[in-house]
């Protein structure tokens, strides 16, 4: 519990976690912030780790007078997320659906219903479920992994996964850049992360509801 309870503080005030990391560890921030991102997207018992709300952030935290330029940010952030999205689905297509037998604290860290409903992701979008994935927090994580296990041609992966990391890393970067400095968004992070994740996770809810609907009208 009181590992939970550290991530979500971590997530929703990570812009000031983010000044603490910077003034302690300066220049090694950079390969922090890079190790958080190929983990959250690489490891595939890893889909709780921030991803949105850090981008943000280290957006956000660029702008100010600081030893962090957003442009080596988002080089390496972008290697982090293409090569994390590539081991990823090497560990899909070497160990498949194994990895459910993994856990963590004595609990299954991923489960065979979240791999399911990454199938379903990808019999809806196929090969673009790597690229609206990367948007999408736990789906972010198990998409390149299913797309291993699927055996995905690795051209096809390989070229959605490189679209899908410049729109989610230079996207979410820059927006922090440019509006972090807005003093509503500013003063009101934990309120901006909670926004991002229900925007994120948007499109699951339309989904389960849509579902839900459609099979309430087939049983009528």
């Amino acid at each position: 519990m009181e590992l939970i309870t550290s991530l979500i503080d971590f997530i929703l005030h990570i812009d000031n976690h983010l000044v603490e990391i910077v003034n302690n560890y300066q220049m090694w921030t950079y390969l922090i912030l890079f190790l958080i991102i190929f983990v959250e997207t690489g490891v595939v018992v890893m889909p709780f780790l921030p991803g949105d709300s850090l981008l943000f952030a280290a957006g956000m935290l660029a702008a100010q007078p600081n030893d962090l330029n957003i442009w080596i940010l988002i080089v390496l952030l972008l290697i982090a997320a293409i090569t994390g999205d590539s081991l990823n689905y090497a560990i899909g297509k070497r160990f498949g659906m194994g990895i459910t037998r993994f856990k963590l604290f004595g609990k299954q860290v991923v489960k065979e219903e979240q791999i399911a409903k990454t199938h379903a992701f990808y019999e809806k979008y196929g090969s673009k479920t790597i690229v609206i994935a990367r948007f999408v927090p736990i789906v972010r994580t198990l998409a390149p992994f299913v797309g291993g296990i699927g055996k995905m041609n690795y051209g096809t992966f390989i070229t959605y996964n490189v679209v899908g990391a410049i729109l989610w890393v230079v996207g979410l970067t820059l927006a922090g850049y440019f509006l972090g400095n807005i003093p509503f968004i500013r003063d009101n992070f934990s309120k901006v992360v909670l926004a991002i994740i229900f925007l994120s996770v948007l499109p699951i809810i339309f989904e389960v509801l849509r579902d839900k609907f459609s099979s309430k009208k087939e049983v009528q």
